[in-house]
This record gives structure tokens, sequence and C-alpha cells, in this order.
């Protein structure tokens, strides 16, 4: 961020927001500044500040080919159920609507000070068992979610728990036949295994969809405190051991592509699998025996967004750097989710 007034950050109308912040955001006294955190494989991630206050402000790519992963409005209002159930979350500020200044729907919420951990040499710097604390944290914080009762909190109806799987799997079909740049028959495969394989549900919580390390914001003097977990696209109420197993998923170096080619939740360095599925089932009390499912069906997830980051790169809708490999991940990301499925690489 410079001194120089901005009046435009790519994807940001700042005058706009400006004045959206002096009629929604009491602690606003001054103009904004604002950089891009992060672009383009999801949600849209700014730091915005007047010089005295700092803020995250969200907005929806700006190629969305799966809208329903974009809704601000469900992020925002589970962000703002979970201020007081003990998951650690940033406080919500202001929603705003598709005619409110950007043209979109977008979200505000403080900043939360902290460490993110996106790379494995950010990962690397903490000694081996810091970053075994850390794993175990984040794990413990997963389970802490899944056991806030949704009603509660003021999430009754905030999904469909019933019947969840059996929609995730066609869901995500959907999406692939939406955002689809080649045809892959591994994809077809995986597709029809996981829609005849569907489990009864496990349970219904409050799910967050995209659990891994680099959503979360640590501490700054001990990684094994979450200060906050971001990005909530995709929250819901279903089955928890969906969050559990793409959690899982994401341990695995066929998906480093996805992030840059160095994702810290795929360094060799951290608990197993099994390690931190075990500390999950004692978190929790819960079974973890149909566990090959809900990998395979986090793999099948992965591989349809990243086609989806991948579709967005090649018509130029990214912002950032890092998203010419993307597209490399999804064919390894699908075939792994069918031996996931086939109990051919148990944990």
């Amino acid at each position: 961020m410079t001194g120089a007034y901005q009046t435009t950050v790519d994807g940001l109308d700042l005058p706009a927001l400006e004045r959206f912040f002096s009629e929604h955001v009491p602690q606003f006294h001054g103009r904004l500044t604002a950089e891009l955190l992060q672009g383009g494989r999801s949600n849209l991630t700014y730091l915005v500040t007047d010089g005295q206050t700092r803020w995250v402000v969200r907005r929806p790519p700006l190629g969305g080919l799966t809208p329903s992963a974009h809704d601000m409005q469900r992020e925002y209002r589970v962000v703002a159920a979970l201020a007081a159930s003990g998951v650690p979350v940033a406080r919500a500020v202001a929603i705003g609507r598709a005619d409110d200044a950007l043209g979109v729907p977008f979200s505000v919420v403080e900043h939360v000070d902290g460490r993110v951990i996106r790379t494995v040499e950010q990962l690397h710097a903490l000694p081996d068992s810091e970053i075994a604390r850390c794993a175990y944290g984040l794990v413990n914080v997963l389970a802490r979610l899944h056991a806030v009762d949704p009603g509660a909190v003021g999430l009754t109806g905030f999904g469909r728990p019933q019947g969840y799987l059996t929609r995730q799997v066609q869901r995500w079909y959907d999406q692939w036949q939406r955002v689809r740049t080649r045809e892959l028959v591994d994809m077809e495969r995986l597709y029809a295994g996981l829609a005849a394989a569907c489990p009864a549900e496990s349970g219904a919580s409050i799910v967050h969809g995209d659990y891994r390390i680099d959503n979360a914001i640590l501490d700054h003097g001990d990684p094994a405190i979450v200060r906050a977990v971001v990005d909530w696209e995709m929250a819901t109420l279903g089955d928890p051991l969906a969050d559990l197993g793409l959690h899982l998923v994401y341990t695995d170096p066929v998906f480093a592509p996805v992030l840059n080619g160095s994702a810290a939740s795929t360094s060799d360095r951290l608990p197993t699998p099994a390690d931190l599925a075990q500390r999950y089932a004692e978190a929790s009390n819960r079974d973890l025996g149909d566990l090959g499912f809900y990998l395979a069906l986090g793999y099948f997830k992965i591989a349809v967004i990243a086609e989806g980051i991948h579709a967005r790169f090649q018509q130029g809708l990214t912002l950032g750097t890092g998203f010419d490999t993307v597209g490399q991940a999804v064919a390894p990301l699908t075939a792994a989710g069918l031996r996931a499925l086939t109990h051919l690489e148990p944990l």
C-alpha cells in the first residue's frame, strides 16, 4: 500500500466503498486504501484501512463460473452467528448488496492480527514439535466447530443436513459440467462411484467446506492457537466428516499445484493423515469407518474447484499469479479420488 490516494484497486471501487463505509461502519474516519490479499482462487480478499482501523473486504471473483460457491450473504451469516460460539472467527462488521457499492455482494469483517501459513517454506520455519502442535490445534478447532448446535447460534435452516452427501455428489458434478475445459474419463468414473457408494450421513453439524491451514489465522507466538478461521463461503449444515475428509485430502502432494506448488498442507513434516484422523476421532467421538468415501468426495470437490480456477485463468479472469499450473492438478486429484473410493490407499 502507498500514501497516494487510490480510486480503484482491481475489483474494488474505493470511492463507492468509502460511501458505503460512511453509512455502515461506525469506526470509519477517512479515505480508504486497499491491497489484494488473495485473488481468484476463491472470493477476492482485500486488506482495507483508513489509516486508523483495518478491515477485510471480501467479494466474489471477477469471473464467477460457479455462483453458488461465492455466496457472500451466506459467508457473512455464519461468521456473525459463530461470534460467541467458542469457534474463533473475525468480528462481522457489515454486509453489502449488489446495488450498494461494488456492483456485487461483499462483506466487511474485522482484521485479525496473526500469521497465515500458506507455503511449505513458511511452515518449515517452525520446529517439528510446533508443526505437530499446529496441525493438531487445527483438528481440535474443527471438532469444536462440529460440536456447535446450529440452533443455539441462530443457524437453524442454514442448510439441509438430510441428503447432504447425495446433493454434494450431484452438485459438484453439475459444477464440473459447467466449468470443464476438457473431457476426463476418470471424472465420470469418480462421479459414478461416489453416487453408487454414498452412505447415510454420519451426523449433522455446521461444516466449513474448505478447512485447511491457510484458511486459518494463527497466533504469532503460538501456532497451535487459531485466532480466526476464515473463508466460510462454502459453509452449510451437513455431514461433519465431509470437512474431515477434505482436510485430509489437502495433505496430499497432488493438491500442491492448486496453490502455486508449495501448499503448506502438503508438507511431509505434518502428522500423517492417519494421525490427524485419530486426533479428530478422539476429539469428536465420531466413527470414521466410512472415511474412504469422504476422502474420495474431497478429491472430487477439489478437482472440480481446480478446473473452475483453470477455466477462469484461461479466460483472463484471475487476479494475481500462480494460476498457470492449477489445471495440471485436476487429473491427479481425480485419480486419487478413485483410489480412495476403492480403498487402494487406506490411511
